[in-house]
């Protein structure tokens, strides 16, 4: 049961990973993949915690976890407010 439970934490992790490295148009499919990617390590954090009682790392990293979000989206809104659109590949173009 529980080596089911890690492979699938596993595959959470590599999916993102993946959708991360292909779909790197816009900046929001890019936090999407980012935030997979970081809920994926998680849960593999909490699943290798959960027997000690070492529980405060997992809670350590859904601070940081949310800190990085609320950080991107601003950086989403900002973007689409300054520039009008959100692809990656523009925003390296027009660097002031």
């Amino acid at each position: 049961m529980f080596s089911y439970v890690m492979l699938s934490m596993t595959f959470i992790f590599f999916s993102g990973s993946i959708s991360f490295l292909l779909n790197y148009s816009h900046l929001l499919n890019s936090l999407l993949s980012l935030e997979f990617i970081s809920s994926g390590i998680f849960f593999l954090m909490v699943m290798k915690f959960s027997g000690l009682s070492e529980e405060i790392f997992s809670l350590y990293f859904l601070v940081i976890l949310v800190c990085e979000s609320v950080l991107g989206l601003s950086l989403l809104i900002t973007s689409i407010y300054g520039y009008s659109l959100d692809y990656m590949k523009s925003m390296m173009s027009v660097v002031c």
